[in-house]
């Protein structure tokens, strides 16, 4: 004996089709992404980094005849880098480099990302004004600095007219300047990054809460800070790590201007990396110190996703929340 299904069985099953087969599109659709840069890794980076790990466990330098005789030394080079205090000193600089341009671009983007979110006359100009740091080669941002930045240049010409006092600081030759010097030239050329992923953080915000809190009589600060920015946690989060990434590997602007000098003031690991292979010919200990880096790197990464996904969840939970109150409310 058959039975019909009674309208909302059917309506039900028909949904858990629905919903089964945009999940299934929903997966393919991220394969369709995922599958091409697997291939890519697969067939172009995989290699380099094998032939990197041979050059890390193998003590090989360009004076040898042929790399594959070189000597098997095992997980000394890597012992030899971890225990170079120039080494050492060169992760101290990128840290503090990375940290200082990271929260200067973050600050600045903010701040211009705050001023320019609501729109106004003349606005796409501004635009084109704040975004042209980024689109500048980081070479001519160096050569550019190098003219402008002596002793004698026009930046310390033109303080000097301002303030009255003869401004005669070495940003180039100073080494305990050198390092500030390259990261105000990295928030100059990337507060742009920052000034993009905020306005775009601001512009998703829901206007909601906020007309709620104007109706209940918060002030803009109150406002500011108890509505925009728990929303904008995962946004700053994301802005932040990808900004500290990118600082971590900078290399062309400062090797342009110091070559890691004043003595080694500017010697990050990208530059130290880069004299140990190419100016030393150590290729085994400049690979051993390539691979110590991309673990530091790959901790990083994977430290900022538990983060990401921690606001993420506590975004989620801020929505429900909100909803639930709706609802109540509504009832």
């Amino acid at each position: 004996m058959a039975f019909a299904l009674s309208p909302p069985a059917e309506a039900t099953r028909e949904a858990s089709t629905l919903a089964v087969s945009r999940a299934r599109a929903v997966r393919r659709f991220k394969l369709s992404l995922l599958l091409p840069l697997i291939a890519i890794f697969a067939l172009v980076l995989t290699p380099v980094l094998l032939l990197q790990l041979y050059f890390s466990v193998h003590q090989w330098t360009v004076y040898l005849s042929s790399w594959w005789d070189a000597d098997y030394v095992g997980l000394d080079l890597f012992r030899d880098v971890l225990t170079d205090p120039r080494f050492g000193w060169a992760v101290v600089r990128s840290l503090a480099f990375a940290t200082g341009s990271t929260l200067g671009c973050f600050v600045f983007g903010f701040l211009l990302a705050y001023l320019m979110y609501r729109p106004f006359r003349g606005q796409a100009f501004f635009y084109i004004i704040f975004i042209l740091p980024m689109l500048t080669v980081p070479v001519v941002v160096a050569y550019t600095a190098e003219m402008m930045l002596y002793r004698s240049g026009p930046l310390n010409d033109a303080i000097s007219h301002i303030t009255g006092f003869n401004f005669q600081v070495s940003w180039l030759t100073n080494p305990h300047l050198a390092l500030l010097t390259a990261a105000l030239l990295e928030i100059w050329n990337w507060t742009p990054f920052s000034f993009i992923i905020m306005l775009a953080g601001l512009a998703a915000i829901p206007k909601e809460p906020i007309e709620a809190a104007e109706i209940l009589g918060a002030s803009k600060w109150r406002i500011f800070w108890e509505v925009q920015v728990p929303l904008l946690r995962p946004v700053i989060l994301l802005a932040l790590v990808l900004r500290f990434l990118e600082a971590m590997a900078e290399f062309p602007k400062t090797w342009a201007l110091f070559q890691g000098g004043p003595g080694s003031a500017t010697e990050t690991l990208p530059i130290y990396i880069f004299m140990t292979t190419w100016q030393y010919f150590e290729v085994s200990k400049g690979a051993a110190m390539s691979y110590i880096v991309m673990l530091m790197m790959i901790v990083i990464v994977l430290v900022a996703i538990q983060l990401l996904r921690r606001e993420k969840r506590s975004l989620d939970a801020m929505y429900r929340q909100r909803d639930e109150e709706e609802q109540a409310a509504g009832g």
